[in-house]
């Protein structure tokens, strides 16, 4: 007797998934609060980059291809990656959690922006 195929939905997946890369402009503000802080719970592997040139870590199609969720700050983010980084975007999601560049490094209210937003997703 075979053994049914039963399809996971989107959500089953991604709380089985290990590794979140976080991109903004320039990784020094909200990308970066966002790894340190869900670094901190030890739930997932966490990284992040940035796309301009003096980022603290660039995105690079390495970082790309080892994300199983990418989880971009603006609509633009989401643009710039699927226009430059089309050919390393195979399996991973894309999520834009719309949250705009008025935060200090780990922020507060950055903070609680990324809780309720990335939760939404995980």
């Amino acid at each position: 007797m075979a053994t049914p195929v039963v399809e996971k939905d989107w959500t089953e997946t991604l709380m089985e998934m290990k590794n979140l890369l976080f991109i903004c402009s320039r990784n020094k503000k909200r990308s970066l609060t966002a790894e340190h802080h869900f670094a901190e719970r030890g739930d997932w592997n966490v990284a992040s980059a940035g796309f301009n040139k003096d980022s603290a870590t660039p995105v690079t199609p390495e970082l790309l291809e080892w994300a199983d969720v990418i989880f971009v700050m603006e609509p633009d983010h989401r643009s710039k990656l699927s226009r430059n980084y089309r050919d390393y975007l195979n399996r991973q999601r894309v999520i834009c959690l719309n949250i705009a560049d008025k935060y200090e490094y780990m922020a507060d209210g950055l903070i609680d922006e990324l809780e309720r937003k990335v939760h939404l997703h995980l």
